[in-house]
């Protein structure tokens, strides 16, 4: 990979891999997942290329932290949302936008603060 396109890379990285948890709080908005769900969503309708396992890693981190709560449904693990969450996921978006519009002179309106 030429010198210029590794910055890049480190970036897309950065924002997919290294933050998953805004793609699966998007997705756990809709509804409860089971984890393999959460892993095939990922993929298919954000196009991150990543494992099962790091998503998985990725659910353990965010159920440790107090993002997610898992329950039983079916005799399967499930995970949802916990109230506060949302918030959480408002301020990262406010973030984002921002540092479209400080940094890259564009910004993406997202109208209120709701989804």
């Amino acid at each position: 990979m030429p010198v210029s396109q590794k910055a890049l890379a480190r970036l897309v990285s950065k924002l997919t891999k290294e933050n998953l948890w805004i793609y699966v709080v998007r997705l756990l908005m809709e509804r409860p997942m089971y984890g393999y769900e959460i892993a095939k969503e990922v993929r298919a309708r954000f196009n991150i290329d990543i494992t099962n396992v790091g998503v998985y890693m990725v659910l353990y981190k965010m159920e440790r932290d107090g993002l997610i709560e898992t329950f039983t449904s079916g005799g399967s693990k499930m995970y949802r949302l916990r109230p506060e969450t949302v918030e959480l996921w408002l301020k990262a978006r406010d973030f984002i936008s921002a540092v479209l519009r400080d940094v890259f002179g564009c910004g993406v309106d997202c109208g209120t603060r709701q989804v």
